[in-house]
């Protein structure tokens, strides 16, 4: 039961992710993830596109359902990639090389987000120094200030409207579990592709406010502020 549970918690995290097009202070989503082109537009295809290579991703046996038996299938294929020779078994040569091979992955996912981070500063940097003299002023750090109260504010408001839209549409429902009870229509604990897409659908088609078959950055904005709004609130 617990190894179901597991499954069907990663198949929500996938759904709320399908569905949700990674919208994020920013819109990071934008970029690389169901926005193919990257002209910050998510089109209707490319949603699509996005959600049926989520679906594949998590299919691993390829049987169209999201269920305990991907969580075995990706158990299988985990041990042959670490069983070198094959011989079903796994040696401690074998365990020591996967090992490093793992800690090698670490390190280069350490280093590409040292990269980001100091990215992220450079380019907090340049927003703050609005006079392009290569430093912040007591004058520019105000205005910072200022602006960083009245997002707040405006956040105040958006939770206290994203608590009675949650209310209202969910019902009370939380979390991904939550969401993955309402894609599981059937209730087989198993999740098919097109139980999986219909959610992801009816996700889409929420952020698109002015339902025209396209999500554009500011409403994908609009929809992860809700989520977080709701979230805070809960």
């Amino acid at each position: 039961m617990r190894k179901l549970t597991l499954t069907l918690s990663a198949a929500a995290l996938a759904l709320a992710g399908a569905g949700a097009v990674y919208a994020a202070p920013g819109d990071p989503g934008g970029k690389g993830g169901a926005d193919a082109d990257g002209d910050g537009v998510v089109t209707s295809a490319e949603h699509k596109a996005h959600v049926a290579r989520i679906f594949a991703r998590m299919d691993v046996n390829d049987d169209g359902a999201i269920n305990a038996d991907d969580r075995k299938a990706r158990q299988a294929e985990r041990f042959n990639r670490v069983d070198a020779n094959n011989d079903g078994e796994l040696s401690q040569a074998e365990m020591a090389a996967a090992r490093e091979a793992r800690q090698a992955r670490m390190q280069e996912r350490r280093e590409a987000m040292r990269e980001r981070r100091a990215g992220r500063a450079d380019e907090r940097l340049a927003r703050l120094d609005t006079d392009g003299s290569g430093g912040v002023s007591q004058a520019e750090l105000a205005a910072v200030q200022e602006a960083r109260m009245e997002r707040r504010g405006d956040r105040a408001g958006a939770r206290e409207g994203g608590e009675r839209k949650m209310r209202g549409h969910r019902g009370g429902q939380r979390g991904a579990m939550a969401m993955l009870r309402m894609a599981d229509t059937n209730g087989d604990k198993s999740i098919s592709q097109a139980e999986f897409t219909a959610a992801a659908d009816k996700r889409f088609a929420a952020m698109d406010a002015n339902a025209d078959g396209s999500v554009t950055a500011e409403e994908r904005k609009a929809a992860w502020t809700e989520r977080r709004a709701a979230r805070q609130a809960r």
